[in-house]
């Protein structure tokens, strides 16, 4: 049935470039605080390539400079799903202007455009776009993801476009690690985890007792590409019975953190290698992550030889079988060593406080439990000291809260909670200032902002370009006006410029003059007006 569904699937939908697609990543590898969401299709390490709807459909949204996507173009389709096109240059005509009517009925700059079913329709094959290199991309390519429309799941575009992509290439196993369960479980004598690496024909002499977890570095290949992928599906076998199973192939985007959780990233901090556990931490909520029993840890109780295969597989069924034993021998488990700090533990609300300050992590932010190690740092002259929770990073599943006591004189709507240097929020009630936290490695404390940004000309001509810069709260929102008629100004990408082309804007061009008034607000309400006149 799903071999039917999937080909049904390959039947409707074509490339969205119309050359041989060579991949330089896949869906879901693991990434630093998310998965990737789509494939990444190489176009030749040039911008500017043709880029077509998969499908017929209509565009729903187009943005600008959001999610780090860059210029990107979202197709609805009739089958229940949306295509992503994403990193692009420049948009069709067609879809530009419909961006542009949408700005200026909207009265925004912002690169947030939303449109009905009639207002942009589209025809498979039909050209959306250029190629290009905008938003956080390291390199001119086209990143195409597809969503469920109705849950905004992220699914793997292979099985809708593996027809047209050529993989006959199996996994390729490159290390393993290991986790002794701390107080129960050892191996080879050691209570510590231990990265062992993998040799061809060469399996690791492993001695275990009690109970262990294992996680495994492995990547995908395919042809016509240098790039090493992640893994489709991952199963793990003690004795032929099956203890855990990971199929990427749907990834809830509420779950995108996770993959902190899954990989192991305190190892992927220091190295930039992902090991993925073939077990689940217990608040680990990822759908995709199959268990038995104890959560996928193996308990190593009787004193013979345990024989563990890992079956990987990519989205072509390309497979790869990788075995090695493990000898249970009774081993005596040393005791855990009780550690000094404080506890966050996985399945509770959490917090911890300081003349001062006030640390809160609800429960669901952590998968497993976790030691703080609190941290400050004086800071003379400003409002508050710095405080750090853990010696590394360590990410949280989604935001929790650090609020700080005010206790200067000072305008309590210029204050805000700094993040390493940047705005994390700044909510003030009965003297405390309250902001974000994502990293308990990251530096914490209380920054002012009485400041307005600064807007200087660059050039002044048919194509107004402004600098647009605040080096503390940050640039929170912008609007223009050039005779008191609202114009659009866009951003220019990786770039502190915002832009505006006159020749598409209500403006008539009569050679006389005109005044420009631009207006940008800070973070913390600090307002900077510039203005000018301008012939045109």
């Amino acid at each position: 049935m799903l071999s039917l569904f999937l080909s049904i699937l390959l039947s409707i939908y074509h490339p969205p470039v119309s050359y041989d697609i060579s991949l330089a990543g896949n869906f879901g590898e693991p990434r630093p605080n998310h998965f990737h969401g789509g494939i990444d299709i190489k176009t030749d390490g040039v911008e500017g390539k043709a880029i077509y709807a998969i499908g017929d459909g209509y565009v729903s949204r187009v943005t600008m400079g959001l999610y780090g996507f860059g210029n990107a173009v979202y197709v609805t389709h009739p089958e229940g799903y949306t295509s992503v096109y994403c990193h692009l240059k420049s948009f069709s005509p067609r879809i530009q202007a419909a961006l542009r009517r949408y700005q200026y009925q909207h009265e925004t700059s912002e690169g947030d455009a939303y449109f009905s079913a009639v207002e942009c329709p589209v025809s498979q094959g039909q050209l959306i776009a250029l190629s290009g290199n905008t938003g956080n991309s390291m390199g001119p390519h086209l990143h195409l993801e597809i969503h469920d429309t109705k849950t905004w799941d992220m699914l793997d575009p292979c099985d809708f476009l593996g027809d047209y992509i050529n993989d006959t290439i199996p996994p390729k196993v490159r290390g393993l690690m290991v986790y002794p369960q701390a107080g129960e479980g050892v191996v080879n004598g050691k209570s510590e985890k231990q990265m062992i690496r993998v040799a061809d024909n060469q399996p690791p002499k492993l001695k275990a007792w009690g109970k262990v977890g294992f996680a495994l570095w492995a990547n995908d290949y395919m042809q016509n590409s240098n790039n090493h992928h992640g893994i489709r599906e991952t199963i793990l076998m003690v004795d032929s019975q099956t203890v855990f199973t990971a199929t990427v192939n749907r990834i809830p985007v509420a779950c995108n953190t996770l993959v902190n959780s899954w990989g192991d990233y305190d190892y992927w901090y220091h190295t930039h290698v992902w090991f993925l556990k073939s077990f689940a931490e217990p608040g680990n909520t990822l759908p995709f992550l199959y268990t038995q029993k104890d959560r996928g840890i193996i308990d190593f109780n009787e004193e013979r030889d345990y024989v563990l295969t890992y079956v990987l597989s990519d989205f072509r069924g390309n497979e790869v079988r990788y075995s090695f034993t493990v000898r249970g021998e009774k081993t005596e488990i040393p005791e855990p060593v009780q550690e000094e700090g404080t506890i966050f533990r996985w399945n509770q609300t959490n917090s911890y406080s300081l003349p001062g300050m006030h640390l809160i992590v609800p429960y669901g932010l952590l998968t497993k439990n976790t030691l703080l190690t609190p941290t400050s740092k004086a800071r003379q002259g400003k409002l508050s000291d710095s405080y750090s929770f853990y010696p590394t990073s360590c990410p949280l599943v989604t935001s929790g809260e650090i609020s700080f006591y005010v206790n200067k004189d000072v305008d309590a709507s210029k204050v805000y909670v700094a993040c390493d240097g940047v705005f994390a929020g700044g909510d003030y009630q009965d003297g405390w200032v309250t902001g974000r936290v994502n990293d308990l490695g990251a530096w914490y404390g209380l920054a002012y902002d009485d400041e307005a940004p600064e807007v200087t000309p660059v050039s002044l001509g048919d194509h107004i370009v402004l600098k647009l810069t605040d080096t503390k709260s940050g640039v929170a929102s912008y609007r223009a006006t050039i005779d008191g008629r609202f114009v659009v100004f866009d951003k220019v990408d990786k770039k502190p410029l915002v832009t505006c082309d006159l020749s598409e804007t209500p403006i008539r061009k009569t050679l006389r003059t005109h005044q420009l008034r631009f207006t940008a607000i800070d973070n913390r309400n600090n307002e900077q007006v510039f203005e000018t006149n301008i012939i045109y």
